[in-house]
C-alpha cells in the first residue's frame, strides 16, 4: 500500500520522501484536496511497469492481428457483403 501525503507537505519533505522510496521500498502518492496527483516510485519499479506495459501492448497487438486475419478470412469465404446467413421467404397463410 502506498503512503499518501498532501502536496504542500511533500514539497517540504521531498528529500525524505525520496529516501523512503529508494531505500525503504515505499511508494508515495502525492495528493491535492485528497485526490491523487502523482506517485513517487523507484526507478526499478518504473522500469518494471514500463516493461509490463510494453508486453501488454504486444499481446494486444497480436490479438488484434489474429482477430483481423480471422475476420478477413471469414469474410472472403462468404463472398462480397455476405454474412453467412440464409433466409427463406414464406407466403403469408393460415397458422396452425
Amino acid at each position: 500500500m502506498a503512503y499518501e501525503i498532501p502536496v504542500t507537505q511533500a514539497r517540504a519533505e521531498l528529500a525524505e520522501l525520496i529516501n523512503r522510496v529508494v531505500y525503504g521500498g515505499e511508494r508515495v502518492v502525492v495528493t491535492r484536496h485528497g485526490k491523487p496527483l502523482v506517485a513517487l516510485v523507484s526507478a526499478s519499479d518504473l522500469e518494471r511497469l514500463e516493461q509490463e506495459r510494453a508486453e501488454q501492448e504486444t499481446v494486444a497487438d497480436q490479438a488484434v492481428s489474429a482477430v483481423s486475419s480471422v475476420s478477413t478470412a471469414g469474410t472472403a469465404a462468404l463472398g462480397r457483403g455476405g454474412f453467412g446467413l440464409t433466409s427463406e421467404h414464406r407466403r403469408p397463410g393460415p397458422h396452425g
